[in-house]
């Protein structure tokens, strides 16, 4: 039988860590992170961690010698061609984490949580792909409050990543969190099942 594997994506402060926590919880379905797998890439003392410091200057690193995310992000939010760099540093690292999960796992249905699922080019990867929307003043509002960031800090955020439009058009299933919790996890319920 082959593995169902669930692409889940959407936009920044969509609600997707809330469906996958819920599918972790309430199914007890493995979760796999692209976000975990990139802070990992990052590590102290990792090679990806020495291109960026040797990229950016000490000045990209705390006092720790870890990775000062806000200070990259300064930097990959405002310019396109160092957010590329980047990518490409890490989104292959990832791809690989994700390749040798997927291979040892003896679920049958797995959840790869990838923000970036269409831009890193990770399609290929999973047999279904779930969007998490919301209107995009609520996500602007999330992203504002969880991140304590201005409106055009947030905006850029936003903006650096494939629209969610374009995200939808190319989704197997799309849950709208632009309403309550109970009506997502209907949501994710009717997907699940289907």
């Amino acid at each position: 039988m082959t593995k169902r594997i669930i692409g889940l994506t959407g936009g920044i402060a969509t609600g997707k860590t809330t469906v996958t926590n819920y599918l972790a919880s309430a199914y007890n379905l493995p979760i796999l992170d692209a976000d975990i797998y990139a802070r990992e890439a990052v590590s102290l003392g990792s090679p990806i961690l020495s291109a960026i410091a040797g990229r950016y200057g000490e000045q990209i690193l705390l006092p720790d010698g870890s990775l000062n995310r806000q200070k990259l992000g300064e930097i990959i939010f405002n310019r396109q061609d160092e957010r590329n760099w980047i990518d490409n540093l890490i989104h292959p690292n990832v791809r690989d984490r994700f390749l040798k999960a997927i291979a040892i796992s003896s679920s049958q249905t797995l959840v790869l949580a990838v923000p970036l699922l269409f831009e890193a080019g990770m399609t290929d990867l999973v047999t279904e792909i779930w969007v998490v929307r919301c209107s995009q003043e609520q996500q602007l509002q999330r992203l504002i409050q969880r991140n304590h960031l201005n409106r055009e800090q947030a905006q850029a955020r936003i903006n650096s990543q494939l629209s969610i439009e374009k995200k939808v058009a190319n989704a197997d299933v799309v849950l709208d969190n632009s309403s309550t919790l109970e009506v997502l996890l209907k949501q994710v319920d009717l997907a699940l099942k289907a």
